[in-house]
Protein backbone atom coordinates (compact mmCIF):
# COMPACT_ATOMS: atom_id res chain seq x y z
CA UNK A 1 0.00 0.00 0.00
CA UNK A 2 1.82 3.37 -0.74
CA UNK A 3 1.90 5.94 2.08
CA UNK A 4 -0.69 8.19 0.24
CA UNK A 5 -3.09 5.67 0.37
CA UNK A 6 -2.39 4.73 3.73
CA UNK A 7 -2.56 8.62 5.10
CA UNK A 8 -6.13 8.55 3.05
CA UNK A 9 -7.74 5.88 5.04
CA UNK A 10 -5.97 6.88 8.27
CA UNK A 11 -7.90 10.65 7.57
CA UNK A 12 -11.27 8.84 6.73
CA UNK A 13 -10.92 6.81 10.36
CA UNK A 14 -9.82 9.54 12.13
CA UNK A 15 -12.72 11.62 10.82
CA UNK A 16 -15.12 8.48 10.79
CA UNK A 17 -14.10 8.60 15.17
CA UNK A 18 -14.53 12.01 14.96
CA UNK A 19 -18.22 11.91 13.81
CA UNK A 20 -18.91 9.04 16.36
CA UNK A 21 -17.75 11.09 18.93
CA UNK A 22 -19.82 14.19 17.80
CA UNK A 23 -23.21 12.01 17.43
CA UNK A 24 -22.70 10.11 20.85
CA UNK A 25 -22.88 14.02 22.20
CA UNK A 26 -25.62 14.84 20.53
CA UNK A 27 -27.39 11.66 20.96
CA UNK A 28 -26.67 12.24 25.05
CA UNK A 29 -27.94 15.91 24.53
CA UNK A 30 -30.87 14.86 22.68
CA UNK A 31 -31.81 12.15 25.09
CA UNK A 32 -32.09 14.83 27.94
CA UNK A 33 -34.25 17.24 26.37
CA UNK A 34 -36.41 14.18 26.10
CA UNK A 35 -36.04 13.44 29.58
CA UNK A 36 -37.01 17.26 30.21
CA UNK A 37 -39.88 17.36 27.96
CA UNK A 38 -41.64 14.35 29.10
CA UNK A 39 -41.19 15.57 33.07
CA UNK A 40 -42.73 18.77 31.23
CA UNK A 41 -45.24 17.07 29.66
CA UNK A 42 -46.21 15.34 32.77
CA UNK A 43 -46.24 18.58 34.59
CA UNK A 44 -48.70 19.89 32.57
CA UNK A 45 -50.69 16.73 31.85
CA UNK A 46 -51.57 17.09 35.84
CA UNK A 47 -52.25 20.59 35.55
CA UNK A 48 -54.80 20.30 32.98
CA UNK A 49 -56.73 17.64 34.92
CA UNK A 50 -57.02 19.73 37.87
CA UNK A 51 -58.38 22.93 34.93
CA UNK A 52 -60.30 20.04 33.81
CA UNK A 53 -61.90 19.28 36.93
CA UNK A 54 -62.15 23.14 38.05
CA UNK A 55 -63.93 23.65 34.73
CA UNK A 56 -66.63 20.88 35.42
CA UNK A 57 -66.98 22.43 39.08
CA UNK A 58 -67.74 25.82 37.44
CA UNK A 59 -70.19 24.42 34.99
CA UNK A 60 -72.24 22.13 37.59
CA UNK A 61 -72.46 25.61 39.76
CA UNK A 62 -73.56 27.82 36.51
CA UNK A 63 -76.03 25.25 35.83
CA UNK A 64 -77.75 25.53 39.32
CA UNK A 65 -77.74 28.86 39.20
CA UNK A 66 -79.48 29.08 36.13
CA UNK A 67 -81.99 26.06 37.18
CA UNK A 68 -82.26 28.70 40.59
CA UNK A 69 -83.14 31.84 38.33
CA UNK A 70 -85.32 29.23 35.87
CA UNK A 71 -87.17 29.06 39.19
CA UNK A 72 -88.07 32.14 39.93
CA UNK A 73 -88.93 32.82 36.60
CA UNK A 74 -91.69 30.43 37.06
CA UNK A 75 -92.58 31.45 40.39
CA UNK A 76 -93.48 34.75 39.00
Amino acid sequence: MELGNFKELEDKIKGIVSEQVFLKKQISVLEETLKNKESEIEVLSSKLKALDGERDSVRARVDSLLDLLADIELAK
